[in-house]
């Protein structure tokens, strides 16, 4: 009978016997002794450490490519210019008030700078390390720092701010080496994919998502993945970000922004956040 309930729950009959022979004669008899690692107890798996454990480097200087929504981007659109974004009726009652001017005069001039909205903003990030457990993210663009905190969950009271409170996590992991098996016509086999980055970020001032006023609230999450792979010579930084906000969307809103890494800080140019 226990050999039975041992095979269904997957340990090896022999194992029992290994177990047994192992254990010292008055093991469990006496009570209260801590135990030690075994096949029924094993021991926690090291911390990871998220800065020497990365799966890819996201370090250094990089700058936007825009391969699309160029009039979104590049240029403030006009008032009421809103195609794509799910907006709800509320949000674009929101969205058909704005007033960069009065943005101005109230010192949300940032409002379109905010988490949500950044890296579709044309600019240049600065990625480094802050230490072992938080990475930061710098724009010249609005001068905009962001930190991704791994190992970690949101303050209960965290005060809103423009770029919130981020939480992340390697995600896709492969232990280093690991090859993906042979495929047929491939050539060989191919160095496994080790990982990407996700970013969750919550605790939001109300922002823009574009600079013509498109809303989002204080009750949105902004989840991010971050990729990069190295191509006919250049690095690439692809950052896939997912807006939900019950308040003034139906849906989610995705976009795919690409960034080119740079050799040096060449370009690096601080500039302060515009309302229009």
């Amino acid at each position: 009978m226990i050999r039975g309930i041992l095979r269904r729950i997957g340990i090896p009959v022999g194992l029992l016997v290994v177990v047994s022979l192992a254990a010292p004669p008055h093991a469990g008899a006496q009570g209260g002794g801590p135990v030690g690692p075994s096949v029924f107890n094993p021991p926690a798996p090291p911390k990871m450490n998220a800065r020497t454990e990365e799966p890819l480097d996201l370090t250094g200087y990089w700058v936007s490519v825009v391969t699309e929504d160029w009039r979104y981007r590049m240029i403030t659109p006009d008032k009421n210019d809103f195609p794509g974004v799910p907006l709800n009726t509320e949000g674009r009652r929101i969205a058909n008030e704005w007033d960069p001017a009065k943005d101005e005069a109230s010192g949300n001039q940032c409002k379109a700078y905010g988490a949500a909205a950044i890296m579709r903003v044309p600019t240049r990030l600065h990625i480094t390390w802050v230490d072992d457990s938080v990475l930061k993210v710098e724009t010249d663009a609005g001068m905009q720092t962001r930190e991704f905190h791994f190992d970690a969950t949101p303050p209960a009271n965290e005060t809103p701010s423009w770029q919130g409170f981020s939480v992340a996590s390697w995600q896709g992991l492969r232990p280093r080496g690991f090859v993906l098996p042979v495929v047929a016509g491939s050539g060989g086999a191919r160095p496994g994919q080790e990982g990407y980055l996700k970013v969750i970020t919550t605790d939001l001032r109300p922002g823009y998502l574009r600079k013509n006023g498109l809303p989002y609230g204080t009750k949105a999450t902004v989840e991010e993945y971050f990729d990069s792979f190295t191509e006919a010579g250049i690095t690439w930084l692809i950052v896939t970000t997912v807006v939900t906000d019950p308040q003034f969307m139906d849906s989610s809103f995705i976009t795919s922004s690409q960034f080119k890494k740079q050799a040096d800080a060449t370009g690096w140019n601080p500039t302060p956040c515009a309302a229009k």
